[in-house]
């Protein structure tokens, strides 16, 4: 069974099957914020959405992680090493180069076990 929620104009944020739980690309709101404010931001937002899938951080599978300033990612790797601890760490890609919005350095895609 697929169960859809948060729907927006061309997607839905969060996508279950099974007890897989699928999360759209998150972005931070505040674009002043350097990449690892951005991150923090976003794995904040990331969580609450968790949480109302019924799971947690704990139980990500992959994330993906795109990237507009590739140079920053240590940046970005300190605000993952705070927010995780590392007996739960996924599988993740950071893929640089990325296209994303005017003030957005950062973009995350997540996978999740119920």
């Amino acid at each position: 069974m697929i169960t859809r929620h948060i729907q927006g104009k061309i997607h839905h944020r969060i996508v279950e099957h099974g007890d897989t739980v699928y999360i759209g690309g998150l972005v931070a709101t505040d674009k002043t914020k350097d990449m690892k404010g951005q991150a923090q931001e976003i794995f904040g937002k990331l969580e609450e959405l968790l949480a109302q899938a019924g799971t947690s951080k704990e139980k990500l599978l992959q994330v993906m992680i795109y990237s507009a300033a590739f140079d920053q990612k240590d940046a970005f790797n300190e605000a993952w090493c705070e927010w995780l601890a590392p007996e739960t760490f996924p599988v993740r890609a950071y893929i640089g180069g990325a296209e994303l919005s005017p003030g957005t350095l950062v973009e995350v895609v997540t996978v999740a076990s119920k």
